[in-house]
This record gives C-alpha cells, structure tokens and sequence, in this order.
C-alpha cells in the first residue's frame, strides 16, 4: 500500500524498490549527501527484539548476573555482534560458536542450538500468520521457492532462503518474521526418524506439504518404510482445523492421510491418479511448461505457464497451486505468481556459456531426482546433450544397482555423451554400457572430467550435471 502510493506520486522519477526494511534503510543512508534528510516511514513493527525476561521465558534459562536488558537481534555469527545484540553459541560441524564464548557461556547453556529453537518459537507465536512448512524426498526447494511466489502475488511472504532447512536454518528464518508479513513459506528436512517431530513444532505450521517420498536417505533410515515415516512426522504436526498438502501419484500417501489429527483437511495433487488438485494437457515450451489444471473437483480447467522444464517440476506447480488454493488465490493470481518465480540456485539452472548452454543441477542428487532430469534434458537442449554424473550419497546397501538403474536411462533420454565421475559414477557408466551406450567415459578427478569435456565438447552443446 504505501509503496503503491509513493510510486504513484512520483510517477517516472528515479527510485528503488526493495522490499527487505532494513536493506532499505541501509541503502537510503548510503545515498544520502551532506545535509540530506532521510525520512524513514513504517509501521510499528516487532523485529527479533526480546528483553532478558522473554529469552528467560522462551528457553527455560538461568540468569547468572541479573541485570536489565533488551536485544534488538539474534544472532550465531561474532561478526554480526553490535551493541544490543543477543550472541547464541552455537556448537556444529564446521564451527563451534562456544570458542567465542567466555567460560561463563559455556557453563550457562547446556543445548544453545535448543535455545536458539526455543527462541525462535517464541517469536514466531507473535505473528498470528499461516504458516507452510515443506517437507519431502525431492523438490521441497523447488516446490518452497514456488509456494512463496505464487502467494507473493496477494501477500507479503517470508520464505526459506536457499535451502536453509536444518536445525539451525530453521529459527534463522523465523527469527526474520515482522509485521509486513502475512505468511511464511519453510522447508524442514530431515537426516533421521525424529528430526522432522522435533523441528516442525517450532514454526507452529497451520499447513504442512509433503512433496513425495523417495530412496534418498536409505542409508540412514534403512528402509522406504522409515523414509514414509520420518516425512510423515510433519503431517502429524499439523493441528486440527490446518491442512496437510499430499502428493496422490506416491504411493504413501494413504499411509500419511491417515496419520493426520481430527479436523485436518487433507488436500492432494497429482497427474495420473484422482487429485484435488489434477494436471492435464502438459506441454513441453522448451524452458516452460504449459498444462491445465483445476482449482477444485470437477471445476473449471484453468491453463497455466510454469516457467520451468520438466514433468516433475508440475508436480512442484501443483503442490504450490493447492496452497494457492488453501490460502484464497484465484487462477489469475496463481499464474502472476508462477510467472515471478525466483529459483534457489543449481535447481536445474539454465545458463548460456559462450558456445555453450549449461543446466546445472548439482546442488543434491537421488535416483528420483537424477531420473526426472534426465526426463527433461530433451526438452531444454538445442544441440547434442553432455551428462556430467556423479556419486549419489546415503543409498544404502543398494547403491550400485540404484546407480546402474540411473545409468540406463542415460541413452533413453537422448543424452549423447556420459562422463561418470566417482567410484559410484563408474556404475552410472557401466547400467548406460549396457543399453548400448558408446561415448561413456569414466573420470576419477574434477580435473580429469574437465579434461574430458573440453575434449569432447562441440560448438551448441548442453552440459548437464
């Protein structure tokens, strides 16, 4: 509204429009000049501002030294450390926030990625707001940047940047919550049974979507059985009166509409199997994809344009749609939406290097999603398709054969030349030997791989990896 009004005043004048407040804020005093006067016009807002009674409060804590106190921000980086600001200590992987830390610290919180959490939760109670938590084997990037965009088109949505989905990426993201938003776009992942259970509370969904389930994962969980049951950890997190979001082509999705609580309305998408919201009439635009689909049962089919490739990125669509739905969207503001669509990087990005186009998929890898792309690549390349395939982790004792099975669809899907790269790569390359494959070559460095591609490549080729 009052980015409306000021555009409409100034008409064709220079400005900016940026959406985040305090990057705003930010730029508007890097432009000032001397005797400048900047005018900052907001709401009252609630930031991640907390005094010491609320942090107290929210994790269950102990103050050592009592003093009076009020934190404008949270933060686990030292190098965001200002005056005001609450530091968390988090201990990790790659880092270990206590070595910044007096002993003190270390003595006062015994689980500070907990309290982290907890404080997150709390101030997430603050906004009475829906909240769509994704979840799934594949695609819950893809289908969280899509989500968010299509309800962008009537709300101000907070979202999961990249795929901040953890432990820690979650309050992250939730810490970022203020009064401009209507709605907030999560992804939750999970690397075990129980994580989803523990994680999913903390942003209190109203909605949750489980975009499939596949074998990524295996390796921990032993079985598709247990995969089916840590994903279905969210669905049993959404309160009576909220909606759960189910993809009708899985084949678990019975098992997870009937874990959910009394009350929840059950919502499922698909393309072969009786949906709530149903894809018909797909078609390949090259880098977009066209099909129709119906809001309700025996509705109207409206056409869509996603600005994507792939079959699997409509069931993406679809899943984004139903929330559309959910949430009171109509055909046409569910279209503006897909139309904005701003992507997470290294999903199936499209780039053109000099002679050549790139699709990079890199960022992860499943049987699932390896299969779907390689659906896709006919789709988008102009020229002769280049495959650069690697291992794919966590597949448990059936690696090499979920490899080889991987490896045979490399030919069907017009794919001219492979370069396996890894010790599993060499089972990619081996199942496309078998369908008849000629040009298959095996690299065992990242050097060797780009020895080869700049040997083999011609002038219009697309490399995928």
């Amino acid at each position: 509204m009052v980015v409306a009004g000021v555009q409409e005043k100034i008409g064709d004048k220079q400005h900016e429009d940026i959406i985040d407040r305090r990057q705003a804020i930010f730029r508007a005093v890097e432009l000032a000049e001397t005797d400048d006067i900047v005018v900052i016009a907001v709401q009252r807002c609630i930031m991640a501002s907390f005094t010491l009674e609320e942090i107290i409060k929210a994790t269950g804590g102990k103050v050592l030294e009592q003093v009076k106190a009020e934190f404008t921000d949270v933060v686990t980086d030292t190098r965001k450390l200002a005056e005001g600001v609450l530091f968390v200590a988090l201990k990790g992987e790659r880092f270990n926030g206590e070595v910044f830390a007096g002993e003190a610290l270390r003595r006062a919180a015994s689980d500070t990625q907990t309290a982290y959490q907890q404080i997150a939760a709390f101030h997430r109670k603050r906004f009475d707001i829906p909240v769509i938590t994704i979840t799934g084997s594949n695609g819950k990037t893809t289908t969280k940047d899509l989500t968010a965009s299509v309800l962008g088109a009537k709300m101000k949505v907070l979202k999961t940047q990249a795929n901040f989905n953890n432990e820690i990426g979650l309050p992250l993201t939730l810490l970022q919550l203020d009064e401009q938003h209507e709605a907030a776009v999560v992804e939750v992942g999970m690397r075990g049974l129980g994580q989803i259970a523990a994680l999913a509370p903390v942003a209190a969904p109203n909605i949750g979507i489980v975009t499939n389930v596949g074998e990524t994962h295996m390796e921990l969980l032993g079985s598709m059985e247990n995969i089916a049951k840590a994903k279905a950890e969210l669905v049993e997190v959404i309160p009576s009166g909220g909606v759960v979001i189910l993809n009708a082509d899985n084949p678990y999705t019975a098992a997870m509409d009937a874990k959910c609580q009394p009350d929840v309305k059950v919502v499922t998408f698909g393309i072969e199997q009786a949906a709530d919201i149903k894809a018909s009439d797909i078609e390949s635009l090259g880098k977009e994809t066209k099909f129709k689909c119906a809001l309700e049962k025996n509705g109207e089919a409206h056409e869509f344009v996603l600005p994507m490739a792939g079959r699997h990125n409509v069931y993406n669509a679809l899943a984004a749609i139903a929330a559309g739905v959910v949430m009171g969207l109509n055909a046409e503001e569910i279209q503006t939406g897909l139309s904005q669509l701003e992507m997470s990087k290294m999903r199936f990005e499209y780039k053109q290097i000099g002679k050549y186009a790139v699709i990079n998929d890199a960022y992860n890898a499943s049987p699932m999603s390896m299969k779907a792309a390689l659906d896709t690549i006919s789709e988008v390349a102009k020229g002769r398709s280049v495959a650069v395939l690697g291992d794919m982790l966590e597949l448990g004792d059936n690696e090499a054969e979920l490899h080889r099975q991987v490896g045979r669809l490399v030919p069907e899907s017009g794919v001219a030349v492979l370069i396996a790269y890894g010790k599993l790569g060499e089972e990619i390359a081996a199942g496309a030997k078998e369908k008849g494959m000629t040009e298959v070559y095996n690299a065992h460095s990242h050097e060797e791989a780009a020895e080869l591609l700049h040997k083999l490549l011609h002038d219009g080729d697309t490399i995928f990896t």
